[in-house]
Parts: C-alpha cells; structure tokens; sequence
C-alpha cells in the first residue's frame, strides 16, 4: 500500500448561519472555490496534476447541488484536467471526504487529491435535502428516529451528566477558543474571506462568544425537551433504552454546535505526489475507519469507531498525543472521555464546535486541521480524529507527524 501524507491544509472562518451572518452573501460555491485558490496558490500547485477534488456537502441542495466541487474547480481557475466529487455522511462528510481520497491513494489510484468539504447553512438549511431516514415512517420506526439532540440528552441521562456537567465543558470550550485566536494559533490556516473588490468579508470565527459564563447559560432553556415530551420523541429513546425511566434535559443552544458556514480543504498526496509538487510532508494518514453504532443514542459512535480503529491499526489509546472530537453536543465529548478515561487537557485543547460551529460538510476537515497544528506547536506525534454522526455511525482518522 502506498503511503498517504498531508502536505496542506486551509479553512474559511465560520460565519454565524443565518441571514445577518457575515458568510450568508457568499454562496457554498464561491467559500469553497476560496479554499482551492488559497490551496494552490500557497502551494504553488499545478491544478493540472491534481487527480480528484472531494468534498463533503450534507444538503447538496439548491446553492450547493450539482458536483460542487468541480463546480468551485471552474470558479478558482483551476485546470479542466481536475475532476471533483461531492459525497455525504453527514456530520463526518468531510473527514470521509479526506479519508476517501487516502484510499485511493493508497491504492495507487491518484498520486494528488484535495480533500475537505463545504456547508452554507444560511443559504441551505438543515435537512433541505429531505430523507427517508426522518419522512419515511419504513425507515423511522426501526432507526429509533430523534432529533439529535434529544439523544444528546438521552446519552446525557444515561451516562449521569447535568445541567451543570455540560455547561462547565462549554464555557471551556468557549475559553479555549478565544484563547487560540488571541494567541495566533489559528492564523496559520484560516483564510479571510474576501469579496469581488478584495475587501475582507470574514476573518475570524464569528459564532464564538468568549464571555460566556455558567450563569448566562443557566439562563437558557432546554432546547429539546418540547420535540421530546410533546412530539413524542421521549416515548421512542426509552422504548429503545428501557432502563431510562425519563430524559433530563440539559442542552441548549449554548452548549449544543452553532450553525455556521464554512469551507475547508486538505492536500494530500503519495510520496511521488509530493515530489512533483516540491513540498515535504507534514503529516501521513495512518488509519481510519467508520461504523454503525445504537441508533436512538446516535452520536455514541466515536466511542465504538476509535475502539475498532485501535484494534484494527494496533495501536493503543496511550499511542494518541492529542483527541479531537467534534463538539456536537457537550454530551457527546463527555461521554468520550468518560468510556476511554481521557483527560480534558489532551482533547479539543483549542475550543471546537460548540464555540466556533459546526458548518456540517466542512466540520471534519477542519479540525483535522486543526489538531495537525496543535501537534506541530505542542511538538507531539499522532492525534485520532473522530465525529459522531446521524442515524448512529462514527467515522475517525489518527494522523501521526513526519
């Protein structure tokens, strides 16, 4: 098998998803358009040689249908000769994204793929792309359909963690956020966003809001507890978890993931690939994998997925430098350290989504890229990357420097 190596990688800022949003006049095309133009030219890549551009996209609707990528290939200039493809696993599309074009790689396939994903959520709401998985009561019924977050909250119950337990982890998260932006650690990879005239429209992370304490967020209501008493949703969770007698309520918009917008993008390349592009390696992808997981609890699959990815790649948890867990939901991070014994200081060390966003197709290439940073600044080795997803599954990746 060939080796698989990370040259680069670059990020939008995520802007706030809704109409007032900095992001909201940029259409999905244009953001990820921006992050190949920032790819090639920081790299001075001939767009000639790249053999696949994949991005994840989870509403590939409206703005965003039509094979996006290859639609932002003609947008940024890049080469007739570089195809694109456009794939969906929801929350985790654009770690799969990434994962997707390793394989190829490694199979000696494709030499140069760019990789990530990309997500308008002002411009193309939540679930506009429609499913079976939610309308489809043959599909429902035996998913133990929820809203997510009435699982986050069911996994919340069952695991023992309150009110207070997952607003303490998103008061931190917003903390550590801040505190990477203040210091400069984000600058490396975040791209402004400009607009036709080359003025900046977004350079920072809008959703953050860095003076969040515990008693602005005990001022918020649950934002699950009407779907699950009065739509019924409760009835389904404990008919597939008998032992919960009832669902505590403990999310809310501030420790839940902000709705945002956001593109992002990873070089990758074989060790060939990387001579003709005259770039050493930063990174190489090590191994990855996904499953299914409990669908009522849903999001309980990085827990299961890094189990099996360990297992598979023979490696141990002692082996991992640093975790980075998308931050869905607090209950979701919680649970993770819980299962595996993990200390607070060796996972999502600068913030995640819960502070910054979660633009769902671009979510997983992100904190790639993020935690790769983290590494090279802390002078670690390897990080496991990993992302809960709908209708229960989990996708991770463990990297390790070169």
């Amino acid at each position: 098998m060939t080796e698989v190596f990370i040259y680069d990688h670059v990020r939008t800022p995520r802007g706030r998803g809704k109409k007032d949003g900095a992001l909201h006049e940029v259409p999905s095309v244009r953001l990820a358009a921006k992050t190949l133009e920032a790819i090639r030219d920081r790299n001075g890549l001939d767009t000639g040689t790249v053999d696949d551009i994949i991005m994840g996209c989870v509403d590939p609707v409206m703005d965003a249908g039509a094979v996006i990528p290859k639609a932002a290939a003609f947008e940024a200039g890049y080469s007739t000769k570089a195809p694109g493809m456009q794939i969906s696993r929801f929350c985790a599309s654009g770690l799969d994204a990434v994962n997707f074009g390793a394989g190829k790689i490694a199979q000696g396939a494709d030499d140069i793929v760019i990789a990530g994903g990309v997500e308008s959520m002002s411009r193309v709401g939540l679930g506009m792309s429609g499913g079976a998985w939610f309308m489809d009561p043959s599909v429902n019924f035996p998913a133990y359909f929820m809203p997510q977050g009435v699982s986050a909250d069911l996994i919340a119950t069952k695991y023992g963690f309150s009110r207070t337990d997952v607003d303490a982890y998103a008061v931190e998260s917003q903390m550590r956020a801040a505190q990477a932006w203040e210091k400069g650690w984000f600058d490396k990879s975040v791209i402004p966003v400009k607009d036709q005239n080359g003025l900046t429209i977004l350079a920072k992370d809008e959703h953050m809001r860095p003076g969040t304490d515990m008693q602005a967020l005990a001022s918020l209501n649950p934002s699950f507890q009407m779907p699950g008493e009065m739509g019924g949703f409760e009835a389904v969770g404990i008919q597939a978890h008998p032992e919960i007698e009832r669902i505590n309520y403990v999310h809310h918009a501030g420790n839940s993931s902000g709705i945002v917008d956001g593109a992002s993008v990873v070089l990758l390349g074989s060790k060939a690939g990387g001579e003709s592009m005259g770039k050493k390696p930063r990174a190489r992808i090590r191994a990855f994998a996904n499953i299914g997981s409990d669908p009522a609890l849903m999001l309980t699959g990085p827990v299961d997925v890094t189990e099996k990815l360990l297992k598979r790649s023979g490696m141990s948890l002692a082996d991992i430098d640093l975790f980075e867990l998308n931050e869905a939901f607090a209950a979701v991070v919680l649970r993770y350290m819980q299962a595996f014994d993990i200390d607070h200081d060796r996972i999502n060390v600068n913030g995640g989504a819960i502070a910054m966003g979660h633009p769902l197709g671009a979510t997983g290439a992100m904190i790639l890229g993020t935690v790769l940073d983290e590494l090279e600044r802390r002078d670690l080795n390897t990080a496991l990357v990993t992302l809960c997803i709908g209708a229960g599954m989990g996708t991770a990746t463990v990297i390790e420097r070169v």
